[in-house]
């Protein structure tokens, strides 16, 4: 029939860190070594950054889904969506997979 009512699926995994291709100098400056390696590793830090904010928006619609849903027992009924939602947007990059880079201290701005 629907399985609108049926629970979801969430697939509860993590993805190793992906290949990225810094910058050719020293000090992070200067041309690629392999400009479409490098490419390659900004456009799949995009997909991970856009999966990372379509998951906390996800997350958001269950909190608000509950809130609407138990009225003023919210508090007591929807406590496992609100830390679910907690634990995702308090981690560092809202859980995003990032490349091992080889001065750890970077992050591009993210």
């Amino acid at each position: 029939m629907t399985d609108m009512y049926d629970e979801k699926k969430v697939p509860e995994f993590t993805l190793p860190p992906y290949q990225h291709e810094d910058h050719g100098a020293e000090d992070g400056l200067g041309r690629a070594k392999n400009p479409v390696k490098y490419l390659q590793s900004i456009e799949q830090r995009a997909r991970e950054r856009q999966v990372a904010y379509e998951t906390v928006r996800l997350l958001r619609k269950d909190v608000i889904e509950c809130y609407r849903k138990e009225g003023v027992n919210h508090y007591e009924n929807c406590k496992a969506p609100v830390e679910k939602y907690a634990r995702v947007v308090l981690k560092r990059d809202v859980g995003q997979v990032n490349p091992t880079f080889k001065d750890e201290s970077k992050n591009y701005g993210f």
